[in-house]
């Protein structure tokens, strides 16, 4: 494509981005379609022959967002909810255009020590050791599997990097431990690692949702008793169901005296402590040995932006480290990202960060955490008001954990028909998408504030359909 039709084309795409960006809420927020309709208005083979590019954006313009679920519509309060800003949207576009490859700092300088000088600067938002090094990888799922890689490592007499696992009569079964609200990352990791399903020890949690930290002293010492060599403990802050947080200063005590690996995963629930009256929820991650932060969930980065922080940069190079000859530099002693992960290639993910934390600046990111955590509580307050609803758990974040709960009704089967159909028909409405889960066994909806967008009329609008269908399923 020749410059000045890329000047041309480029200009439309902006125009339609920023229409979009203006207007989100003319999309449906969960499409109106069925699994297959789309890919049967794609043709099934290639074009022979280039088309012209004016085409290419009609199709994408008539065919792609009807049929994508709108993470960018501020009726999107599911899961964790995630907005991509203006700013790394134009990060992006530049990132593709350099397409900067930093797998070895000579590869992409300016990709690898700006990812060098981000670190540093959420070190410093969230005020974690400014010692601590860290990459950053897709999701929290690679950075949980590459903290556990690293914690298997860690183990250093158990030379895995030379013997390997298989095969190996002194091997004895390796143990990691978590809570059973856990995020299912970690039982991935544990699997990919090698470890298998019995690799993995889930400890119940209190009646706060947080893992319980006297069962886990227990577990590994009846793990050690029975000849079970425990290797790391994984810890949440902002559990993925209730957002609860684990005591994180008794699990690092432990892992001490224990001599096992803490992984603290932070990926929702750490950006909210930047803000001095939460900070005391990331209390004792001092003393973890790695830490994972989505900016992509709660800090206005578009998919894909995972950080892994660690103490231990050296033990995590040395699960990784692997230099063929045809990549080995003069270049001195330079942080090479390849290094750190099982990813040759490195996207040059720093730039959104970069942009975002400029354009917002530190305060403008606090204001903006705190103004979710306010219209999530406003919105748990009605929940709280109305008799035949309850919260489930409170929230120290922005998300709430609800049902629909008539009073005189105690069968629980019945209630999660009744809230199953409930959350359908709100979603189904398009306006909003909430998600669901489950607390001590029982259904909860689940609502997650973490939009740019999102205002207290969204929340407003959500709370009229959830009672709209809590009447009519009722009826």
């Amino acid at each position: 494509m020749d410059p000045e039709s890329f000047r041309r084309f480029g200009h439309r795409v902006i125009d339609w981005v920023a229409d979009y960006l203006r207007d989100p809420e003319t999309w449906r927020v969960l499409p109106d379609l069925n699994p297959g309709e789309f890919r049967r208005a794609v043709p099934e083979r290639a074009p022979e022959t280039g088309e012209p590019f004016e085409r290419i954006l009609d199709d994408f313009e008539r065919l792609v967002p009807p049929a994508t679920t709108h993470w960018n519509h501020p009726g999107f309060l599911a899961y964790f909810a995630t907005s991509a800003s203006g700013p790394a949207i134009l990060a992006e576009l530049l990132t593709a255009a350099l397409n900067a490859q930093a797998m070895l700092w000579r590869t992409g300088p300016a990709a690898t020590e700006l990812e060098q000088s981000m670190m540093s600067w959420i070190l410093d938002f969230l005020g974690l050791p400014a010692s601590w090094d860290g990459t950053i990888n897709d999701t929290a799922s690679t950075s949980t599997f590459y903290a556990l890689a690293a914690a298997r490592e860690f183990a250093s007499d158990l030379n895995i990097r030379e013997l390997g696992m298989s095969g190996r009569s002194d091997l004895a079964q390796l143990r990691v431990y978590a809570s059973a609200e856990a995020h299912s990352s970690v039982d991935k990791a544990v699997l990919a690692l090698g470890l298998g399903r019995r690799g993995l020890r889930k400890i119940m949690p209190d009646a706060e949702m947080r893992l319980d930290a006297t069962d886990l002293a227990r577990a590994v010492a009846e793990d050690r008793a029975a000849g079970v060599r425990p290797i790391a403990v994984v810890a949440t802050v902002g559990t993925t169901s209730t957002t609860a947080i684990d005591p994180v200063p008794a699990i690092a005590e432990l892992c001490a005296s224990e001599g096992l690996w803490l992984h603290v995963d932070a990926a929702y629930g750490g950006p909210a402590g930047a803000l001095p009256e939460l900070h005391w929820i990331l209390d004792g991650c001092d003393r973890a040995d790695s830490l994972v932060l989505n900016p992509h969930k709660w800090m206005f980065v578009p998919m894909d932006c995972s950080v892994l922080f660690t103490r231990r940069p050296d033990v995590l190079r040395r699960a990784f480290s692997l230099v063929p000859e045809y990549l080995t530099t003069t270049d001195g002693d330079v942080k090479n990202l390849m290094d750190y992960g099982v990813a040759l290639g490195r996207r040059f993910r720093a730039l959104k960060l970069w942009f975002v934390l400029r354009y917002f600046g530190t305060a403008g990111m606090r204001e903006r955490l705190r103004a979710h955590i306010r219209l999530a509580a406003e919105f748990g307050e009605w929940v709280a008001r109305e008799p035949s609803w309850e919260r489930l758990m409170r929230s120290h974040f922005s998300v709430v954990v609800f049902r629909h709960h008539p009073p005189g009704v105690a069968d629980e089967a019945a209630l999660e028909r009744a809230n199953a159909r409930i959350l359908e028909r709100v979603n189904a409405s398009g306006e909003v998408f909430l998600s669901h889960t489950k607390v001590q066994g029982r259904y909860a909806i689940r609502l997650a504030v973490g939009n740019l967008r999102t205002e207290e009329r969204h929340l407003r609008r959500a709370w009229e359909l959830l009672r709209q269908a809590a009447h009519d399923v009722r009826s």
